[in-house]
């Protein structure tokens, strides 16, 4: 309602007056206010990131998936049933998921909805039967089928397969590949994955084994993570593996190894993985309790060409048996905190990941006799003068397509650092642990580290932080930039 002028005001006054005489009563009462309901919204396809303009959705909010899937692994044909429990942010009218593969039906608390097509390849449109109400809790079903391997989007084939193994993994798109999906690391959910694959066969997934069973020609595994995780760090492993189940450390492990790769090889790919528990305990001192409940790893026989940091389970190639291939185990556990626990806000954020565990691979050698980690910054500073290529990558703003380039790792280490060497090294773990407090569980920008770093060192990092992260040039050898 619009505020009255004086005047207006007034002659309403007079008038009213006037009507009390002639009427000889007076009616009281306050006004009543009448409530206009919130429109119906469709959500948007894309949850608002300019690097990946569809990932995600809006509108919802996914609490929890409960993935059943069947794999033939000869054949890299699946077919699946997936439940996903979500909660409307606004009154619903429509809302997309994010799926590659072929929709045979999609249900809402088990009814049947109005409509649901495709939307190209990538977007899964859901028109309810009904409005959904904001903040109601609702289920949505979709049955889907296809072959992941053959699945193309964005130039994208991230399904890595052979006709005896798969690994369901890989960064920053997998998800859509295999389930229906929120597919962006803003929506944390908890997950029950289970995956049936032909008898004689194992599945390896996040979290707890629930359960396993051989019916007719078919074996079914069951795998539960109650801790909430972005949709890229789901995954599973269908193949013939060796598997380890124990207690290390007081930490519950689960690790297996392809049975695709040498004997001896196994041996010592299982060898490597045994070690993760006590690297787990260490960044535990150093950072706060472990995000989650279980730990180990998976080693594959196909040429991923890379590992990842899969929430409470890394997956590998097979790396060898030297320093290398250990400190790529450190690296992706130190992921479980910097980058998994807290999660990017958008992909441009890759350094709060890549940045950080670099560096605890650094900060590790330096704990255990190794070079310390100034050391390592100051020999990677002298061996790229100031016309290489590698200091053109901003690294706090990479690119899609420079998300993973070798700058975003080194680069970013060394920033975190010289970071150290700037503020000192008790302030550094003061600031990791007070920003794995607050953000563990949800997600973070690289704005917010530096507004952080700021309030806890007292000190003012603008000019620091714009060397390191938003120059296209080296940074210059000061004590302020943390090389003095």
């Amino acid at each position: 309602m619009s505020r009255a002028t004086p005047r207006r005001r007034r002659a309403a006054l007079l008038v009213g007056l006037a009507a009390t005489l002639v009427l000889g009563t007076v009616v009281t009462g306050a006004p009543q206010s009448v409530a206009v309901e919130e429109p119906p919204t469709r959500g948007a396809a894309g949850i608002g990131d300019r690097y990946f303009p569809l990932d995600g959705n809006t509108g919802y909010d996914v609490r929890h998936y409960a993935i059943d899937n069947r794999y033939h692994i000869d054949s890299g044909r699946l077919t699946g049933t997936t439940v996903l429990s979500m909660v409307a942010g606004r009154r619903l009218s429509r809302f997309n998921l994010d799926l590659v593969l072929g929709v045979d039906d999609v249900r809402i608390d088990g009814a049947p909805v109005r409509s649901f097509v495709k939307d190209g390849r990538h977007e899964l449109v859901v028109t309810p039967a009904d409005v959904i109400a904001r903040g109601a809790r609702f289920r949505v079903t979709v049955d889907y089928h296809g072959t992941p391997s053959r699945a193309r989007f964005r130039r994208e084939d991230p399904w890595i397969t052979s006709e005896r193994e798969t690994m369901a993994t890989n960064e920053p798109h997998i998800a859509p590949w295999w389930f229906p999906a929120n597919d962006h690391p803003r929506d944390q959910a908890r997950f029950d994955i289970t995956v049936s694959v032909p008898a004689g066969n194992q599945v390896i997934s996040n979290g707890e084994l629930v359960s396993r069973m051989t019916e007719r020609a078919w074996s079914t595994w069951h795998w539960r993570i109650s801790e909430p995780i972005t949709t890229y760090l789901a995954f599973f492993a269908a193949g013939r593996f060796e598997m380890e189940h124990g207690t290390a450390r007081g930490l519950e492990f689960t690790n297996a190894v392809s049975q695709g790769l040498r004997r001896s090889d196994r041996s010592s790919a299982m060898r490597l993985l045994r070690r993760g528990p006590g690297v787990v305990r260490w960044m535990e001192r150093q950072f706060g309790d472990y995000p989650y409940s279980s730990t180990g790893g998976v080693v594959t026989a196909l040429p991923s060409g890379f590992a990842l940091e899969n929430a409470s389970r890394p997956t590998y190639p097979y790396l060898g048996t030297g320093t290398y291939a250990f400190g790529v185990l450190v690296h992706e556990l130190a992921h479980q905190w910097f980058g998994n626990s807290v999660a990017v806000g958008r992909w441009r954020d890759i350094w709060l990941n890549e940045g950080f565990a670099t560096w605890v691979e650094w900060r590790y050698r330096e704990a255990h006799g190794g070079p310390s980690a100034q050391q390592t910054l100051l020999k990677l500073y002298a061996r790229h003068p100031a016309t290489d290529s590698f200091w053109r990558v901003r690294i706090g703003n990479p690119g899609p397509d420079r998300l993973f380039d070798r700058a975003v790792y080194e680069r970013g280490a060394m920033a975190v650092q010289a970071l150290r060497h700037r503020i000192g090294g008790r302030e550094l773990t003061r600031l990791l642990r007070i920003w794995l407090e607050r953000r563990g569980g949800g997600n973070a920008r690289v704005w917010q580290f530096r507004r952080l770093a700021e309030n806890v060192s007292g000190e003012q990092l603008d000019g620091f932080f714009d060397d390191w992260l938003s120059a296209r040039s080296r940074p210059r050898r000061t004590v302020s930039n943390g090389l003095r």
